[in-house]
């Protein structure tokens, strides 16, 4: 009995420690990415997809609050600043190549980031959704560090746009090789750059994982995406919101 009650006392001390979210985290994303490998790199098993189920099943039936899952969890969110930033090495090494590809790639990142807006918004419109949740939309398509911040500055809810930004980033990296392929599209610059401009981070994370030029137009791309968004989408939703 004293030691069935000594194990309870762990658990209960264990459960509600912040490492042991922490834990929960990196053993459900090493996870995901051993199915993703095994499948050898199916888009369909993305490791993010498979790791945030995974979780959401552990701390549902742990029943884990939220909050003290994030006390733990926090100290990765932290690092998607500098995870971020850490992108501008494959960028600064892929910049020789961008001779004669300026136009197109400047012309693409534009186009694919006013039709992200307009669709996403569109689309939540069709379907009555309130003020709140479109403008969550805006910053959907730019990396999720970036996105809460444009959220902030614009008066929305950084965790609905964090949501929307991951849910974005994983739906792109799933679909990104099938649509990509229907259109006929072969040259690894252009798949990359397309996926980073639709997929952010969890994009650029798969491309690097098919093809190194890929990834590096995919992070040129996000890059990009996020230093014109953060200046062009408050701007934007000023005069769409007067």
């Amino acid at each position: 009995m004293t030691e069935k009650h000594s194990i309870v006392e762990i658990w209960v001390y264990l459960s509600g420690s912040p490492l042991f979210a922490l834990f929960i985290t990196l053993a459900a994303y090493q996870i995901g990415l051993w199915i993703y490998q095994h499948f050898k790199n199916n888009p369909l098993a993305n490791p993010v997809a498979i790791a945030i189920l995974l979780v959401c099943c552990v701390i549902q039936a742990i029943d884990m609050p939220y909050s003290s899952y994030f006390e733990g969890a926090q100290f990765i969110h932290f690092l998607l600043g500098s995870a971020t930033v850490s992108l501008a090495i494959p960028i600064y090494r892929g910049l020789g190549s961008l001779k004669g590809r300026s136009f197109p790639l400047i012309a693409s990142l534009v186009t694919g980031g006013l039709v992200s807006i307009i669709s996403g918004i569109g689309i939540a419109k069709l379907l009555g959704a309130g003020s709140e949740i479109t403008g969550a939309m805006y910053p959907k398509s730019v990396t999720a560090p970036i996105a809460m911040g444009i959220a902030e500055r614009i008066g929305v809810s950084p965790t609905l746009t964090a949501i929307f930004a991951v849910a974005t980033g994983i739906l792109g990296a799933i679909l990104a090789p099938f649509v990509l392929n229907t259109l006929g599209m072969k040259a690894w610059w252009q798949r990359g750059f397309a996926i980073g401009i639709g997929a952010h981070g969890i994009g650029t994370s798969r491309a690097f994982s098919i093809h190194p030029e890929a990834g590096t137009y995919a992070s040129l791309a996000m890059g990009m995406n996020g230093v014109i968004s953060a200046i062009a989408i408050p701007v934007l939703y000023q005069l769409l919101n007067r």
